[in-house]
């Protein structure tokens, strides 16, 4: 028996999961739980074989700091990150922090489930890219790199200057990027256009780790 922790923390989203994995031959609910902080330290306590873990959890819990800790103490454990985020560096660290797999949430139950029973087996399962969502009137997949380095610090708050400095390039430069994106997005200016990729899930400011 595959004993299962769910570390998600919308109660609909977990209910769902839930009923996902008490239908599943052969996989059993052994924890659920709406923050990632205290996921490490049920690993240690409790006899846990996968955990799905949620990217933004409670109190802006980062799980995939969790995650991380989970497999330097318990790299026997499989961990499948489900997240409704489609930022492509969540997609990166759930890679970095040692993450078997990845499943996007907008997906449906028998996607969820093939994914980790591939990841049981020892597979490791990851998009190519995250999927792509409307921003104004373009699709998130017609932003450059470079678009999207100069939209991460304006959802940050920076000036075209310290925008420029950050990424070593002309403010004239960050300006071209941005008048680019109002072109594409049909936004009238770069507070709207920061305002959309946040709600879009586009670009996230994960809590340290």
């Amino acid at each position: 028996m595959i004993r299962v922790m769910i570390v998600e923390d919308q109660k609909l989203v977990r209910s769902l999961l839930e009923s996902y994995i008490q239908n599943e031959d052969g996989y059993q609910l052994a924890v659920s739980i709406p923050g990632a902080a205290e996921a490490p330290i049920l690993c240690d306590t409790e006899d846990i074989d996968l955990v799905l873990m949620d990217v933004q959890t409670e109190h802006r819990e980062n799980g995939l700091a969790a995650a991380k800790k989970i497999r330097k103490a318990h790299p026997e454990i499989k961990i499948v990150v489900a997240t409704s985020l489609i930022d492509t560096q969540v997609l990166a660290r759930a890679k970095a922090v040692g993450a078997d797999s990845l499943w996007y949430k907008d997906g449906d139950e028998g996607t969820l489930m093939q994914v980790v029973r591939r990841t049981m087996a020892g597979k490791h399962i990851f998009p190519d890219t995250p999927p792509s969502v409307e921003i104004g009137t373009a699709m998130s997949a017609e932003f450059t790199k470079g678009e999207m380095k100069v939209l991460r610090c304006l959802v940050r708050g920076l000036s075209y200057n310290e925008i420029a400095k950050e990424l070593g390039i002309e403010p004239s430069t960050v300006k071209y990027h941005v008048i680019n994106m109002l072109q594409k997005t049909n936004l009238e200016n770069k507070l709207q256009l920061a305002i959309a990729a946040t709600e879009a899930k586009l670009v996230v400011e994960l809590a340290e780790e």
